[in-house]
């Protein structure tokens, strides 16, 4: 078998990571201890390459992969917390190559939403709020490379029904909680000497005045000098802080003086929820300009769930595009879903091109095998799983198979931006409308050059028109995302580059498709 070495091709970007659906996690995990959990017969046998087994959609196993890929995203706001017994649908993440590297998401948004049920405001003594708090340490120091702190969303305070599920009313509860989190996180985590995880301090705020109050409450859990040996060892970067260009590079420079970007204790950044292509080279300038002037071991990190919530919701990615000065985007459209096809042996690429439900098609290692019966595998009349004959020609194991092409297709758009990137080519984004027009990557350089740090924030604020015009990775752009009080449904988005709209990542429609297909 050929392999596509996605973790080769990696070179010196900020990282994608995956944020892995457990509906497809326990494909690959209940196939792992019974052979029949698909039925064999029902895996793809085009040409050239054959599925044979379910861990060749396993990106994180670089024996069996078809595209070995060593870095992922894992929620505790879907996952089994209880580690001490066995789950079959867990072992993509719990039984992973150790060379693997897994950010552990702690699951912050299920508490916003009430499904983690509790008065979660700060000394309020709640035991199943400290129930859920302990279980989350424990399986983040037991599953993960680096662990995400336990945050409040900001976007709570805004959201009646979410701080009526949390108790959490205010920023000032919002950020006390939080912190009764961090220390608590602190004070019981396992340790990274002693195996456990390392931890990221995460900055919340909805505006560039709360982001800025969150850093100062919070900035102490990251320094050795407050916690020495047991201080958080990174940065994730939530609410404004992940979208506003402008707001990110005022807080790398305010880490930088404040002495926070220190390598060998601050060396991961990761940025939630971020789906839009052209921040792909966006982060990996900034990543390169902190290497080269702070930490030589930085590292940026980001995710989203797009690719599989665009499957759940029949969308398919067909084709990247990079046109110079211009959008650079994945696209995706609703696939092929007829019932006709069902006995269709032509190859998947073909079909689509053909009977016009894409104008091209962009093959990945998955889609390469596949005929048009592969997915579109009811015929008319045939019941699906819960005895019913329904609208949809896909099985369950039809969308994971499209997950999994979605994943190859999003990594490798990643990678193909930041390589043209480097040829010389840019997407409009990076590069200044003014007269001068410069980019985005020199401008980056000035200011982390500057000598100082008054001379290193002068400079980001006279370019105060140029973050206006970046659009943010939530969709946000200009004053809006500056001064506005945004407020987000979800700690995941999907973009739907055609139309720039931002999708929440709701589980339960990946939960619903095992029934309903």
């Amino acid at each position: 078998m050929s392999q596509d070495d996605l973790t080769s091709k990696q070179k010196d970007y900020a990282v994608f990571l995956p944020a892995i659906s457990g509906f497809y996690a326990t494909f690959v995990g209940k196939q792992q201890v019974n052979n029949d959990y698909v039925d064999p017969a029902r895996f793809p046998q085009g040409q050239p390459t054959k599925l044979t087994d379910m861990d060749q959609m396993n990106w994180l196993d670089a024996q069996k992969a078809l595209f070995p890929y060593k870095w992922s995203l894992y929620s505790g706001g879907h996952a089994n917390l209880d580690l001490t017994k066995e789950d079959a649908s867990e072992n993509m993440v719990r039984k992973r190559d150790p060379n693997t590297v897994m950010l552990g998401d702690s699951g912050g948004f299920q508490i916003a939403k009430g499904l983690w049920e509790g008065d979660w405001k700060a000394n309020s003594g709640c035991p199943k709020a400290q129930k859920k708090r302990e279980s989350v340490l424990k399986w983040l120091d037991s599953i993960s490379n680096y662990g995400m702190g336990l945050d409040i969303p900001t976007w709570v305070i805004h959201d009646k029904k979410a701080s009526d599920a949390c108790q959490i009313k205010t920023l000032d509860e919002a950020v006390a909680a939080t912190k009764f989190n961090n220390e608590y996180f602190i004070k019981n985590r396992k340790g990274k000497n002693e195996g456990g995880a390392k931890f990221l301090n995460v900055l919340q705020g909805d505006n560039h005045t709360s982001a800025e109050e969150w850093y100062q409450e919070m900035k102490h859990f990251c320094d050795p000098n407050v916690y020495p040996d047991r201080h958080f060892d990174g940065w994730g970067m939530g609410g404004q802080n992940m979208c506003d260009v402008h707001l990110i590079l005022k807080r790398l420079v305010a880490l930088r003086y404040d002495n926070l970007l220190q390598e060998g204790k601050h060396d991961w950044m990761h940025f939630l929820g971020t789906s839009k292509l052209e921040w792909a080279v966006l982060l990996t300038v900034i990543q390169r300009a902190v290497r080269k002037y702070v930490n030589p071991s930085f590292t940026i990190s980001f995710d989203c769930a797009s690719p599989f919530l665009a499957t759940a919701n029949g969308q398919v990615y067909f084709e990247n595009v990079f046109p110079h000065d211009e959008k650079w985007s994945y696209r995706m459209a609703p696939s092929a879903d007829d019932k006709k096809y069902a006995t269709d042996t032509r190859p998947w690429a073909q079909g689509v091109v053909a009977d016009g439900i894409y104008p091209r098609w962009q093959d990945s290692p998955i889609s390469d095998m596949l005929q048009m019966k592969d997915i579109c595998i009811y015929k008319p009349g045939d019941l699906n799983k819960i005895g019913k004959e329904g609208k949809t020609s896909w099985d369950s194991f039809s969308y994971a198979l499209l997950m999994g092409h979605n994943v190859y297709m999003h990594i490798t758009a990643v990678q193909e931006a930041n390589r043209r990137f480097d040829a010389g080519e840019h997407p409009a984004m990076m590069r200044y409308s003014a007269p001068t027009h410069e980019l985005f990557e020199d401008i980056v350089e000035r200011i982390f050059a500057a000598p100082t740090r008054e001379e290193a924030e002068a400079i980001i604020e006279s370019y105060d028109k140029y973050w206006m015009e970046i659009v943010g990775t939530r969709g946000f752009k200009g004053k809006k995302a500056k001064n506005a009080n945004t407020m987000f449904n979800s700690l995941f988005s999907v973009d739907e580059p055609e139309e720039e709209e931002d999708t929440d990542f709701d589980t339960t429609a990946l939960d619903d498709l095992e029934n309903n297909a």
